[in-house]
């Protein structure tokens, strides 16, 4: 089944919800977040954890606050050429979906991600991590391109007028670092 997206096109070869063994993980991540009440007032951002060659996303339109199960993706393949992602699941990739595949699988060190969106923590932090130099569409590839280059230094950096993004080796680790981060600030 064919979704057109305006950024990428979307092809469904399930429409099951995912059975990745992460998904208990990632809601109890987002819960703690939540408990600290750390997303903002709208709640929105994007969590995502690698599954061998595979991403667990979120789904567009769900914030931190309701995430469940089912609006949860499993994202089996991305080709930044054609645009094309390959999904499990029942509802629509997030637009950021191909920042997240492509951080993924850039870096090794990286199999979790959490992006903030909220542009009164990104100008709180501003100051404090490495922000991007450009403000560009979300979900492109020279928005991809400027976070790699920010995460050569930092595990953390600012999305110049968008959120924070956070990156680690596992959910623990980002969830670590989120709570530091605004700990200090």
């Amino acid at each position: 089944m064919l979704n057109t997206n305006q950024d990428f096109q979307t092809f469904f070869i399930s429409r099951e919800l995912s059975n990745c063994p992460l998904i208990k993980d990632v809601l109890t991540t987002i819960k703690k977040i939540e408990e600290k009440k750390i997303t903002g007032k709208k709640h929105t951002g994007v969590i995502s954890v690698s599954y061998g060659k595979r991403i667990l996303i979120n789904a567009a339109d769900t914030n931190l606050k309701n995430v469940s199960k089912e609006s949860l993706l499993e994202i089996v393949d991305y080709d930044p050429v054609k645009k094309n992602l390959l999904v499990i699941g029942i509802k629509e990739p997030h637009v950021e979906t191909p920042v997240h595949w492509l951080i993924h699988h850039a870096r090794d060190d990286v199999n979790a991600i959490i992006q903030l969106s909220d542009r009164e923590l990104a100008k709180n932090f501003s100051k404090k991590l490495p922000v991007t130099e450009k403000e560009y569409p979300p979900g492109t590839l020279n928005l991809a391109k400027e976070v790699l280059k920010k995460l050569r230094t930092s595990k953390s950096i600012v999305l110049k007028n968008n959120g924070i993004l956070f990156t680690g080796y596992n959910l623990k680790e980002v969830e670590k670092l989120i709570f530091d981060t605004c700990e200090e600030n």
